[in-house]
C-alpha cells in the first residue's frame, strides 16, 4: 500500500528527492534485477541494497519470485526515473529450495508462497529419471509444499515407453501424487490439468526439454515463452528460460511460477535421520522397525529392508534414498536428470 511521501532532503527549502514506501510482490527475479507488482496495480523494477544480502541469508538469491516485498521508491527532483530498492521480505508461508550446484553452503530459492508445485517430466526424448523425480518430491516434501506430476510428450511413445509410463503412473499415484499424462505440444489431456491448477499459485518445474515452455505457452497464451528443440547428440534439453517469473493464468484464476530448467537437487537443511521422513512410503513404512533411529540400511529389524526384499517398495525409490543419505554423508550435489 502507498504510503505519504516522506521528504528526505532538502537544499534552500526545496525537496532534492522523495521517499515513497509501497508493498507488493514480486513477479520476475533476473538475478539483479527484481520486479515488483505493487498493491495498486504498479510494476516497479527494484534492486536489493547490498547490506541486506548480508543479514544472515545464506541463499544465492535472497529474494525470490513469490515473495511480499515493501520497497522505497526515490524520486529525485530532475530526474524522470526513479530509483526503487526492496528494503524487507514478508515471512513467507512456504519456498522451494535447492542446494546451489557450485556453492556448497549456500541455497537457490526456487521460488516463495507457492500453494502447490507441477513437476513436469517425460518417459523419453529426454529422460526423466527417478532419482531426479524422487529429489524434487523430497526437496518439496521438506518444505511442505504440494506436488503434483504431469508426465509430458505421451504422445510420442514407443509400445515399451508406453508400458514403463504406466509404471511410474501407478507408484507414484499410490505414493499420493496427482499425476497426469499429457501431450502439450498436441494438446492433449491439459484440460483436466488445467483445472487442477484453478485458483492455485503454482511452480512450474522440470529439467531442460520437458515442455515446461510449450505448456506453459498453451495454458497462457500471452506468456510467450521460448521453447527449443532437443539436442540429438545427447537427448538433453537447452535451457530457453534463463529467469524467474509469475505469469497469471487466464481470468485471475492462479498463476505459474516458470524458472529455468534444474539439472539436479542437492539435499540442503536435513539431517541425515531426516531423509526417510521425506519419502512418504519409506516413512510410513519405518513405523515398523525395530529401532527408532533405524538408517535402513543395514540394521536388524528394518523394515524398510523387509518390504524391498519382499517387493512392497520399488527398488527405485529405496535407490532415491540412499542417494540421498550420501550426499549428507559426503557433502555431494547431484546433477540428475
Amino acid at each position: 500500500m502507498l504510503a505519504k511521501p516522506e521528504c528526505s532532503c532538502t537544499l534552500l527549502g526545496k525537496p532534492l528527492y522523495i521517499l515513497h514506501w509501497m508493498h507488493g510482490k514480486v513477479i520476475k527475479s533476473t538475478g539483479s534485477w527484481y520486479v515488483v507488482r505493487t498493491d495498486d496495480g504498479r510494476i516497479v523494477e527494484c534492486k536489493v541494497k547490498g547490506n541486506f544480502r548480508l543479514r544472515g541469508i545464506r541463499s544465492t538469491n535472497p529474494v525470490a519470485v513469490g515473495d511480499g516485498v515493501t520497497i522505497k521508491e526515490q524520486q529525485t527532483e530532475g530526474k524522470e526515473e526513479n530509483a526503487a530498492f526492496i528494503t524487507e521480505i514478508d515471512e513467507r508461508r512456504n519456498y522451494i529450495i535447492r542446494k546451489a550446484s557450485n556453492l556448497s553452503k549456500q541455497s537457490h530459492i526456487l521460488a516463495a508462497n507457492v500453494d502447490m508445485a507441477l513437476l513436469v517430466v517425460t518417459i523419453a526424448r529426454p529422460e526423466t529419471s527417478t532419482t531426479f523425480i524422487d529429489r524434487f518430491l523430497a526437496s518439496a516434501e521438506a518444505y511442505r509444499v504440494p506436488v503434483c506430476i504431469a508426465f509430458n510428450k505421451t504422445d510420442d511413445l514407443t509400445d515399451d515407453e508406453h508400458e514403463l509410463l504406466d509404471y511410474w503412473k501407478a507408484l507414484y499415484t499410490n505414493i499420493g501424487y496427482d499425476c497426469f499424462c499429457i501431450s502439450a505440444l498436441k494438446n492433449e489431456g491439459v484440460d483436466a490439468l488445467a483445472q487442477h491448477l484453478q485458483g492455485k499459485t503454482t511452480l512450474l518445474a522440470g529439467h531442460s526439454g520437458v515442455g515446461k515452455s510449450t505448456l506453459l505457452n498453451l495454458l497462457i497464451p500471452d506468456a510467450h515463452v521460448r521453447t527449443a528443440e532437443i539436442s540429438d547428440a545427447h537427448g538433453t534439453g537447452m535451457h530457453t528460460t534463463t529467469f524467474s517469473e509469475l505469469f497469471e493464468l487466464p481470468n485471475h484464476q492462479g498463476a505459474l511460477i516458470d524458472v529455468p530448467g534444474v539439472k539436479g537437487f542437492g539435499t540442503f537443511n536435513m539431517e541425515p535421520e531426516e531423509v526417510a521422513h521425506y519419502f512418504r512410503d519409506i516413512f510410513a513404512i519405518s513405523a515398523d522397525c525395530r529401532f527408532n533411529n533405524c538408517t535402513h540400511t543395514h540394521e536388524p529389524g528394518c523394515a524398510v529392508l523387509q518390504a524391498l526384499e519382499e517387493h512392497h517398495l520399488a527398488p527405485s525409490r529405496y535407490a532415491s534414498y540412499l542417494s540421498m543419505m550420501d550426499d549428507k554423508e559426503e557433502g555431494k550435489y547431484r546433477a540428475a536428470y
